[in-house]
Order: C-alpha cells, then structure tokens, then sequence
C-alpha cells in the first residue's frame, strides 16, 4: 500500500513515523485534535515541524514570521524552538480556528512568545513594512491562500534578513503545479511562484518532496 498524503510505500511512511523527527506530546495532541475537523489538510505534517523548528534553531532564529496559521500546529513547533524573548508574528484571517492554536500556545507555555494578526496577511505584512521592520526577521513561514503566495514571497524578501530563511509549504499542490489546468487558479498560481523562485538571484533554494512539497530558501 501507498501513503495517500506522502505518495510513500506505507512501510515507509511508518518507519519515518518512528525514527524519523521527534513530535513534542503538546503537537502530538494538537495533530489528533485537529484530525477531525473538514479543513485538517491545510495543517503542516509532523515532520515539517519538526524541520520548521531544526531551522529555526540552527540560524538562532529570534524573530520569526508565518502567514497562515490554522490551528497552530507550525506557530507552536518553532515557538517552542525559539529563546524566551524570541517572538514570532502570525497573520491569519479566522479567530475561530486560531482560537485552537491560541490555548495550546497558553498550555505550552510560550503565548508571550506569539503575537497573533487577524486580518488580511499582506495589510499585516505591508504594515511591518511600514512600521520599519524590512530586515528584521530571521524566518518566514508561508502556508496561505495559493492565490497570493507571490506577494507573500516578495514581502518577505523585504523582511527578512540576509542569510534568513523562508519556507513555503504545498509546492507540489498536490501534483496540480506540475500540469497546472486553465482553470486551476491555485495549481498555477504554485507553477508561477516556484518558476519565479527558481528565477530568483537573490536567493539559494531547494524544493523538497517532504509532505506536500517545501521549499527552503535563504535570503542573500
């Protein structure tokens, strides 16, 4: 048998479900919490949070940045990688879904650590722009509405700093950026911001096949 969402052998699969990263309890129950709900296929797989959160403590990240931010599940992996006076910005657009990710924050221990944006991502993005921040961040973490991630990768090129990283999650979409369709505004809007990364001299790059596809790019 094939895993459904990794495309993996399920022999596979389980195998790195065992060695492959180490999942915090607190994430663990926030994952089985958020299975049930219609929308669980917008959140990260455990691996990528623990991927997020490797980074995040291999640059000493202490001032990070995520566009989407569901339930929590990414938000808590890197906030428990950061120092005590680390802080990382999340723009979303529901309170009833960040409203989950907000009492785990609480439970864990980090909430001073979140500092949570309702609102349109790139009016949260264009106001640290604004408010000077260009520069000032150490990790950006994109996983939001298709449509929008080129915007969400050029504001984050401004605010991240050089030899920061930023992350972008379904960047296979589900095989749909391969053979993007006329009327699969999402499916081409991923062909288009991974043709634009790739074009792009002002980063080094790498597109992984982890999940449903991550790119990790560093600033130059």
């Amino acid at each position: 048998m094939t895993s459904t969402t990794t495309g993996r052998p399920d022999d596979i699969h389980a195998y790195i479900e065992r060695v492959g990263y180490r999942e915090p309890a607190i994430l663990a129950r926030l994952r089985e919490e958020t299975a049930p709900h219609p929308d669980a296929g917008m959140q990260i797989a455990p691996e990528q949070g623990a991927l997020l959160a490797l980074l995040a403590e291999t640059i000493g990240a202490r001032r990070c940045l995520e566009i989407g931010t569901f339930t929590g599940y990414s938000s808590l992996a890197v906030a428990l990688a950061l120092p005590p006076d680390g802080r990382l910005v999340c723009c979303d657009v529901s309170a009833e879904y960040t409203a989950t990710a907000r009492r785990y924050w609480a439970e864990a221990g980090v909430a001073d650590r979140l500092d949570l944006r309702l609102g349109p991502a790139l009016d949260t993005l264009d106001a640290l722009l604004a408010e000077g921040a260009a520069g000032t961040f150490d990790l950006a973490f994109i996983d939001a509405d298709k449509p929008a991630y080129g915007a969400y990768w050029e504001r984050c090129l401004q605010l991240v700093r050089r030899g920061g990283l930023i992350a972008l999650d379904n960047m296979l979409f589900h095989g749909r950026a391969v053979h993007p369709r006329p009327d699969d505004e999402s499916g081409r809007a991923i062909d288009a911001v991974n043709r634009q990364i790739a074009a792009d001299e002002r980063v080094g790059f790498v597109l992984l096949g982890i999940a449903d596809g991550m790119t990790i790019a560093r600033r130059r």
